[in-house]
């Protein structure tokens, strides 16, 4: 696993579940809003900044998830997305990578075709078992409480770059 992590330049997230905690808030009007973790946010900004590329690819379409990938600077967000790994392949193909240096982090069934494909799967301890057993690292934080932190700091580890984003809130 962390032999995979090494060699990972992508990763991709799905949203519900992973990013948030997988409730879905509607007002009475219809909008629908999500909770984010700052945490989570402050550890894909020092990924991205360590060369590692990021993404979301996600089943639902949300406001909201446009403006949270905006102030984190993801431009890879594909939403509305029903065949994730369709989706994949075709950004992979653009930015000429290839699945084994692509990390997904997912935590439902239909996340497994890109879980079972790249070259390092993630999910949270709330995904049911099925996926958790296809999966290379289960964080212990859950989706939305920094399990995407723990992502991020995993793999700045493996590649040797978390102690170098570190160093600069340290001087």
């Amino acid at each position: 696993m962390l032999q995979n992590a090494q060699h990972i330049r992508l990763i991709a997230f799905d949203v519900d579940g992973v990013m948030t905690d997988g409730g879905l808030y509607l007002t009475d009007s219809g909008e629908e809003f999500k909770r984010f973790n700052s945490l989570d946010g402050q550890g894909l900004k020092m990924l991205k900044e360590s060369g590692v590329d990021l993404a979301i690819i996600t089943g639902r379409t949300s406001r909201c998830v446009e403006l949270r990938a905006h102030h984190l600077g993801i431009t890879n967000v594909y939403q509305g997305v029903h065949d994730k790994l369709a989706c994949l392949q075709k950004m992979l193909a653009k930015l000429q990578l290839p699945l084994d240096a692509v990390a997904f982090m997912g935590d439902d069934v239909m996340d497994l075709p890109v879980m079972l494909r790249v070259g390092l799967s993630i999910s949270v301890p709330q995904a049911p078992q099925i996926v958790r057993e296809r999966a290379h690292y289960i964080t212990e934080r859950s989706g939305g409480h920094g399990a995407v932190r723990e992502a991020c700091d995993f793999l700045m580890s493996a590649q040797g770059t978390l102690n170098a984003q570190i160093a600069s809130y340290l001087a």
